[in-house]
């Protein structure tokens, strides 16, 4: 595995983490990426603690307690266990650590606008918001003067926005705004367009089966159902051996059960091949 491939795989486990932990409603999707963005500002401030958290020569284990220690008081236990299995993997690069942490930080935030029905105002509002700064070069220039103070950035944002947006559209543009890390304004709004876009696209299926699932039989099952539906299918697995058919598939308020399997024939067919 190339170092490139390292740090795709392992943001692509927190992209993991962070769906399994949202799609319980008892976690709080907001006050989760609150933290998420507080530890992606600490370790984009201290670089020295960064290189320890990736470095490939300490031990996992050390660089985990190492964040239970510096974040078990700072943070809820979720956020704390997050952060946790990420220093876990293995990284290309100090950066690519921070840049997946304040990736999840802001899929939390649109987690939570989808939860209350407002992601598709949410990836409007961002995309708009992108055109407007783009046409005023005054609006632009104020938003990305490096002499501004943070305060007077935000208290901009909320002048625009503040009432006229959406709440997540809002913490998302001023904490991109505040905590540009290097990037153009354009490219982080495009970036979270994107992220929107995604997360808008994710449907979840609640699979119960009658016995545990193989990952070939997973990774089948996820691909007929994405197709079947048309879209991208994150599988929330669990097991009842007095599940009628083998296998039940709920998708939203549609139920799928393997006794009146005609829709699911396909997937069937694949599961056992």
């Amino acid at each position: 595995m190339t170092a490139h491939g390292a740090s795709r795989e392992a943001t692509a486990a927190a992209r993991e983490r962070l769906d399994a932990l949202t799609d319980s409603t008892s976690v709080d999707a907001a006050q989760l990426a609150d933290e998420l963005a507080a530890v992606t500002a600490l370790l984009h401030r201290e670089v020295s603690l960064r290189r320890v958290l990736t470095d490939p020569a300490q031990p996992a284990e050390a660089k985990a307690e190492l964040v239970q220690r510096l974040l078990g008081a700072q943070v809820s236990g979720t956020t704390a266990d997050l952060v946790t299995g990420m220093v876990r993997s293995r990284w290309s690069q100090p950066r690519d650590l921070v840049d997946a942490l304040e990736e999840i930080a802001a899929t939390a935030d649109l987690t939570a606008a989808q939860r209350a029905g407002a992601l598709d105002d949410v990836e409007d509002e961002v995309f708009r918001f992108g055109r407007i700064v783009s046409s005023n070069t005054e609006l632009r220039a104020a938003l990305t003067d490096r002499a501004a103070t943070t305060a007077a950035k935000s208290e901009l944002l909320r002048s625009l926005l503040g009432g006229r947006a959406n709440v997540t559209t809002e913490r998302l543009v001023t904490r991109l705004v505040t905590a540009p890390r290097g990037r153009s304004l354009e490219a982080g709004l495009e970036s979270l367009s994107k992220l929107a876009a995604e997360r808008r696209n994710r449907m979840v299926a609640v699979v119960t089966s009658a016995v545990p699932l193989s990952d070939g039989q997973k990774q089948r099952l996820g691909a007929a159902l994405a197709k079947l539906y048309g879209r991208p299918m994150h599988l929330n697995l669990d097991v009842d051996p007095d599940v009628l058919g083998g296998i039940r598939v709920q998708v939203g308020d549609e139920v799928i059960n393997g006794s009146i399997a005609d829709r699911l024939e396909d997937a069937t067919r694949r599961m056992a091949s």
